[in-house]
């Protein structure tokens, strides 16, 4: 019998690891429910999940994510974004931002992320209560959109108001992010008209010239840039997830503390153990397909539950435990294939960054309450992060 999975159950949304690894015990595949879906299916275990997210038989599409109603007509057009799409179109795309994402180019970046965090850890304790601080708004969120701008060359008066973009995209697909997508849409066109005016040496000025030799499309052009800068927020919650864990699991902690040259692996291992993201975006079957006696019809939904997958005994050696030593096979928080995160290497080094800093700067960080968790049945992400500095 194949096992079921109730979105809507608080359980799962409070405790999704324990929902998934009843099921991938049962099964390789579970059946989501999902209010107003139809069938949709998860897979489970770590070979069949990373196996999906390569096979051509599963494709990314405009239907795989989710519009917000309320969306004002004149913005639709700039909400196709390159993740829904596959095939030529999407590898078009991806060719032209990928060279800003490389792992040459993240390390390059590492002196400006320290500065970067430097700054907002001078900041922190002037957020403090009585000594206790909220990490989320004043580190977890603030640190990657202002590296993203950055990279994409958003001006530093406009961080701001991208970080409230941001948040309302946090927030889930909601009456506040369709009424942030105006602004957004705007925001991103006066980057691209500041960057035709005065040409920087950023990733705008890349995709502007990208545009004159008949590449993009305005519409594109728009696209690319707000979707780049908002989808550069992947380090908020695995940052706010790591200090929890590590804070929890304090002989982890003493081992980074005691070598840092463990931090690269670490950030893998956290990424593998509490990664933000429990699904990933929906495949749809271009055919039929079988898995684990499961027939998948064609049309049909299916996600990687990388929840379930990253925590398979298949794959992991005690996969229930934090071992920031840990040998094995790649994690699939990051995904797995043609959608593999453009972002992933920044993401590492940026996290890496964050994480040593904070905890060399506040050597007796500690959590003041249980961490109540945001209810968001694809996300695995701190309501707040309430710490003593």
């Amino acid at each position: 019998m194949t096992p079921e999975i109730d979105l809507t159950d608080g359980k799962v949304l409070t405790d999704p690891f324990t929902a998934y690894d009843r099921a991938r015990e049962v099964s390789a595949v579970a059946k989501l429910v999902i209010p107003g879906f139809g069938p949709f299916w998860a897979l489970t275990r770590y070979a069949e999940a990373r196996a999906m997210l390569g096979d051509p038989r599963f494709e990314v599409n405009s239907v795989s994510f989710l519009r917000p109603p309320g969306i004002p007509e004149h913005c639709l057009r700039y909400m196709e974004t390159m993740a829904e799409k596959d095939g030529p179109e999407h590898r078009r795309l991806r060719r032209l931002v990928a060279p800003a994402f490389t792992p040459k180019r993240a390390a390059q970046l590492r002196p400006r992320l320290a500065a970067l965090t430097g700054q907002l850890l001078d900041e922190l304790p002037a957020h403090a209560e009585d000594g206790v601080v909220d990490l989320v708004p004043h580190f977890a969120r603030s640190l990657p959109m202002d590296v993203i701008c950055q990279l994409v060359g958003i001006p530093h008066a406009d961080r701001p108001r991208w970080r409230e973009y941001g948040a309302a995209v946090a927030g889930g697909m909601g009456p506040d992010f369709a009424a942030a997508v105006p602004a957004i849409i705007a925001g991103a066109q006066e980057a691209v008209a500041r960057s035709r005016a005065e040409p920087g040496d950023d990733l705008i000025g890349d995709l502007v010239r990208a545009q004159d030799e008949d590449r993009l499309t305005d519409t594109e052009l728009v696209t690319l840039v707000w979707h780049l800068v908002l989808g550069g927020q992947t380090p908020v919650n695995l940052i706010a997830n790591a200090v929890e864990a590590l804070l929890r699991h304090p002989e982890q902690l003493a081992l980074l503390r005691a070598d840092a040259g463990l931090w690269p692996g670490a950030v893998e291992e956290l990424m593998r153990w509490c990664s933000p993201q429990l699904l990933t975006t929906p495949r749809f079957a271009r055919e039929d397909v079988e898995i684990d006696g499961q027939l998948i019809r064609r049309g049909e939904r299916v996600t990687a539950a990388m929840v379930a997958a990253d925590r398979d005994p298949r794959a992991f050696t005690d996969p229930d435990r934090l071992d920031i030593t840990r040998q094995g096979p790649a994690q699939l928080g990051f995904s797995h294939g043609p959608h593999f995160c453009l972002g992933a290497s920044i993401s590492r080094v940026q996290t890496e960054v964050a994480l040593s800093a904070l905890f060399a700067r506040f050597p007796d960080l500690a959590l003041t309450e249980d961490v109540p968790r945001a209810p968001d049945g694809g996300t695995w992400r701190p309501a707040r992060l309430l710490l003593a500095l």
